[in-house]
């Protein structure tokens, strides 16, 4: 970091005497005591363990000081009222003082698609930094502000939403001169209770844009009464401003045109709705003034973060489509259109494996049913479902299905048929197989994943 001792306890107001402090340079900000180095600042979070606690390792680990809310004897520290406040509004100030550009991505799908495929554009032309993993909450973001390198010009931030409020916060610490919303669907829809909720959730990533930024949105009309009155606003889809066609998709590829662009656009990854990210991220790259040739260049280079469409290769040599970082009824439906559109091996069955999708609310089990629609047995072969509130989807595919091509394994609080579930796939997956896992994260399908291709 490009700060000091004293410039810190300045601009989190430390209510503790800062005189005493000199302009020490600080490496880096860490709340992970295992983490720290000599010549970082440790930040003590309250979680399932204080971090006050770990306090004296930091420091035996080479920290020079700490944030803390209570007084710490014999060791320099910044006392503040709140360690993450103070966390939050130093990565505010640690962004103004870079004056980079801040690009904000938000979504209830492809949220962290677009904001890999944003820094690839950018990268080509431009020092630039992206959320790392799934660093996008109130701890996540400063996180990744105060841990990009010195030289960054150009910051893409990942913003998630649990309940309402959180895209605000991370807004304002932001202040992004580009946001992005992806798509409005059903992801938390238990703790916002509709669909409109959530896309008011969303829209709030302007809330720390001043009247020079820029909202790049869906055409989706859930998210009129929530547009900004001062800033531009681009919107995206057909019949928009800027637009996808001729898409055209293939097992590990995917092509298409945009108005926005002379050529047509070949992507490293499978899935339609990719097409849609990528052309907002050359739009952002266009905004940035960065080169068609870099724009395509980008693109067709790109890497996604992990588990996502991602393609893997089982121990018996079938193909495994991974997209098991989280799930909602949208994500759910697009994934199962690519992969039904994606023409099966010679001699092998497209499988498809399915889990609960989480905080659905009240709606779970009908949002669930919901997808017997995008089930076809002439596009996949074989359904395996695995969870609770998937139950009565499987029931609804076996009225369509053959005989024996449809499977539940159940996992509530009390009985889970993962180990049974896994034998199960063992014994049916053939060489020439294809086969989807989707779920949300906390099914650990990415444990299947691994067990299989490892």
């Amino acid at each position: 970091m490009k700060l000091t001792l004293y410039e810190v306890a300045k601009v989190v107001d430390a209510q503790n005497s800062i005189a005493e402090f000199d302009d020490l340079p600080l490496n880096q900000i860490e709340f992970d005591s295992r983490k720290i180095s000599a010549g970082d600042i440790f930040l003590p979070l309250k979680g399932e363990r204080d971090g006050h606690d770990f306090i004296k390792l930091a420091f035996e680990k080479g920290a020079v000081a700490t944030f803390s809310e209570k007084k710490v004897e014999d060791k320099p520290y910044i006392l503040v009222p709140n360690c993450l406040e103070a966390f939050q509004k130093l990565a505010s100030y640690y962004i103004e003082k870079m004056r980079l550009d801040v690009i904000a991505v938000t979504g209830s799908n492809g949220k962290t698609s677009t904001k890999d495929m944003i820094a690839a554009v950018l990268s080509t032309t431009y020092k630039t930094y992206k959320t790392q993993g799934n660093y996008n909450n109130e701890i996540g973001l400063p996180y990744t502000v105060l841990h990009m390198p010195n030289d960054t010009e150009k910051i893409v931030l990942e913003m998630g939403q649990d309940h309402m409020g959180d895209i605000h916060l991370l807004s304002t610490i932001a202040k992004p001169h580009i946001a992005v919303v992806t798509l409005v669907g059903e992801a938390h829809l238990e703790f916002f209770g509709s669909r409109e909720k959530i896309a008011e959730g969303k829209m709030q990533i302007t809330d720390g844009m001043d009247s020079h930024g820029i909202l790049i949105a869906p055409g989706d009309s859930i998210i009129d009464p929530y547009l900004p009155e001062n800033q531009m606003v681009i919107r995206f889809g057909q019949g928009q401003e800027i637009y996808v066609k001729d898409v055209r998709e293939a097992k590990h590829s995917l092509s298409f045109t945009t108005n926005i662009l002379p050529k047509a656009v070949n992507l490293p990854l499978t899935g339609k709705y990719n097409a849609s990210n990528a052309m907002v991220a050359a739009y952002v790259g266009k905004l940035l003034a960065v080169s068609d040739e870099d724009i395509l260049d980008g693109l067709e280079n790109l890497q996604l973060t992990k588990n996502r469409t991602e393609w893997k290769v089982a121990k018996n040599g079938a193909d495994i489509l991974s997209d098991v970082y989280n799930a909602n009824p949208t994500a759910m439906r697009l994934i199962l259109e690519s992969f039904s559109a994606i023409p099966a091996n010679t001699n092998g069955k497209k499988i498809a494996l399915l889990s609960d999708m989480k905080e659905l609310g009240e709606e779970s089990v009908s949002l669930h049913s919901s997808l017997i629609e995008t089930l076809k047995p002439d596009k996949i072969d074989q359904l395996i479902f695995y969870g609770k509130d998937i139950e009565e989807l499987a029931r609804l595919a076996s009225a369509i299905y053959p005989p024996g091509t449809v499977s539940f394994f159940k996992k509530d609080a009390e009985v889970d048929e993962f180990e049974k579930m896994y034998q199960y796939v063992q014994d049916i997956l053939k060489a020439n197989d294809q086969i989807l896992l989707k779920g949300s994260n906390s099914m650990r399908l990415d444990k299947l994943v691994n067990l299989l291709s490892d």
